[in-house]
């Protein structure tokens, strides 16, 4: 099956929303092995959204709309999809009563012209909104499916899992079961290269990679009747890249380098604290974003200045004044300092230069990151600017993910003496 992702809306073709519902259906529609081969954005105009529409199911199987389900003269997603369809606009009961419930649950007045999302396609399946007032709706016709589905991710994302996701794997005939292979310290090029026989040879699973701002992503994707099987399929793979690229592997299916972290120090019993200048506390909004990490983080420091290092971290005026803010050894003495200071188990800092100019006569990206505890203190030198334009949120981006790994690396030591 081939599908094909067509979002709708003026104010995504002027970029003032980023389009993050065509990245999502994206990856939804791999993990169940349908290939996508067209994305396309279009506004709020119903001759130029017939006629994307009519491309679309000429050249595709599966058509998937997000956008313009809303309540507005200007909203003509459903209209315009249900003409091309042939097929007349309908009374849903249960989608009005959704909807009205979902006011009441809000506190707010349903407007008349509400009334118009409960109209579906004639014979359509209705996907109800949970999260807000728009349903979705699947339709088939001539061997063609369309699925219409709100535009807010917050309502579309949780659609798709719950409604839109069945309702397609039992039109492929198969079970697709997806695992996520999550690297960090080498390239996609790199990772690529190593693993290209079996990339090129693989047909079932199949071997994907994504490249993220500093990490790489290696998605792998079987296809059987059941998911145990498909599980099985995928385990000798998953392994053979573990033989492969086993030191840059930081999880499987853990999402995010900061889950990774929450998760091993749980594990693990220990907690953190962090102490951070270039950054700005980057890191500990990172940690603190996910669930459960009040039972291993104890506090984050954000000492932009070196009177704050000094007081709040004990740094030494010597360290400060010799080797600078952004050196090995003033960031040793900070990651040292918030031990100390909260009595975490771990201490990681975070000092250097985001730029856009020069610091204590230091280029733009260079960066400490180090890691303390009672079994092992590492520091690293980082170079993260690629030396074009304006590398702020990048450099910081970059030096957050060493921060973060460097405290998975440090609890795979304590595991290993």
């Amino acid at each position: 099956m081939t599908g094909e992702i067509l979002c709708v809306g003026t104010e995504l073709l002027l970029g003032d929303i980023v389009n993050t519902n065509g990245a999502f259906l994206a990856r939804e529609l791999a993990a169940l092995g349908i290939g996508v081969y067209h994305q396309t954005v279009v506004g709020d105009n119903a001759g130029r959204l017939r006629e994307a529409i009519e491309l679309a199911l000429s050249r595709s199987d599966l058509l998937i709309m997000t956008g313009g389900l809303g309540p507005t003269c200007d909203d003509l997603t459903k209209e315009t999809a249900a003409a091309a369809l042939g097929k007349p606009l309908c009374w849903n009961q249960q989608a009005y009563d959704r909807m009205a419930a979902y006011f009441a649950r809000t506190g707010r007045e349903m407007s008349e012209n509400n009334r118009k999302q409960a109209m579906v396609p004639q014979g359509a399946a209705v996907f109800q909104n949970e999260n807000g007032t728009a349903p979705g709706v699947g339709m088939e016709e001539d061997g063609k499916i369309l699925i219409l589905l709100p535009g807010p991710p917050s309502e579309m994302e949780p659609m798709f899992l719950a409604q839109v996701r069945p309702y397609l794997a039992g039109r492929t005939g198969m079970t697709f079961f997806s695992r996520t292979v999550h690297l960090f310290g080498i390239g996609e090029s790199a990772a690529e290269q190593a693993l290209r026989d079996l990339m090129e040879t693989g047909i079932n699973p199949t071997i994907a990679p994504y490249a993220k701002t500093g990490e790489v992503l290696l998605r792998v994707t079987a296809a059987a009747p059941n998911q145990q099987q498909a599980e099985a399929l995928l385990a000798p793979a998953v392994e053979e890249i573990r033989r492969r690229l086993g030191r840059y592997i930081y999880g499987v299916d853990v999402g995010t380098l900061e889950k990774a972290a929450v998760l091993a120090l749980g594990e693990e019993g220990l907690t953190l604290a962090t102490a951070e200048s270039c950054t700005g506390g980057g890191v500990a909004q990172r940690i603190t974003d996910v669930p459960g990490a009040s039972l291993v983080f104890r506090a984050g420091l954000c000492t932009y200045t070196n009177e704050m290092k000094r007081s709040l971290l004990g740094v030494r005026k010597d360290t400060l004044d010799i080797h600078g803010a952004v050196s090995a050894d003033a960031a040793l003495e900070m990651a040292r300092g918030a031990r100390a200071k909260t009595g975490a188990d771990i201490g990681v800092a975070v000092t250097g230069v985001a730029g856009p100019g020069r610091s204590e006569g230091k280029p733009v990206g260079l960066v400490f990151v180090a890691v303390s505890s009672a079994w092992k203190e590492e520091i690293k030198e980082l170079h993260l600017a690629r030396g074009s334009g304006n590398e702020r949120e990048r450099v910081r981006r970059l030096a957050e993910n060493h921060a973060l790994y460097a405290v998975l690396q440090i609890i795979q030591k304590r595991g290993s003496r």
